[in-house]
């Protein structure tokens, strides 16, 4: 397996995951609490920051441990390679207009911050899920 595909399977596996937690919380503090006064920043954050540090972690050992210990970079990425990643980014990107297009419009709308920040994370979630899977299924099926 390619490093460019090691890293598009970790990018997905850990973004679903992260989505999956902060769902968690958020649900839980939600049944307990008003939308209005729960604390959604910290572990918005947190599932951000953390999501991004295991993938580079995760990427990182698996390159190792799949290439024997080296890093020289035999197995770089090629033209196929940045065509699937250029493509999983269109897909992506999408998602994420939509999403920051659904906060402006909150915010126009005079929403409450809870809810233009979950639509803005909405928007960057998706747009990693979705992009990802695509990645996956050009690497799996091939571009078409």
């Amino acid at each position: 397996m390619a490093r460019e595909e090691r890293a598009a399977w970790v990018g997905l596996i850990v973004s679903v995951i992260a989505v999956a937690v902060y769902a968690a919380v958020i649900a839980g503090r939600t049944a307990s609490d008003a939308v209005d006064s729960v604390d959604w920043l910290t572990p918005m954050l947190w599932t951000i920051i953390g999501g991004i540090v295991v993938s580079i972690v995760v990427t990182i050992i698996w390159g190792v441990v799949a290439e024997g210990g080296s890093l020289r970079g035999e197995n770089a990425a090629d033209e196929r390679d940045r065509e699937i990643t250029r493509m999983g980014d269109r897909v992506g990107v999408a998602f994420l207009v939509l999403g920051g297009v659904g906060g402006i419009a909150l915010c126009a709308l005079d929403a409450a911050p809870f809810w233009i920040a979950n639509t803005l994370y909405a928007g960057f979630a998706l747009s990693s899920i979705i992009g990802g899977v695509a990645r996956v299924t050009a690497y799996r099926r091939g571009l078409v």
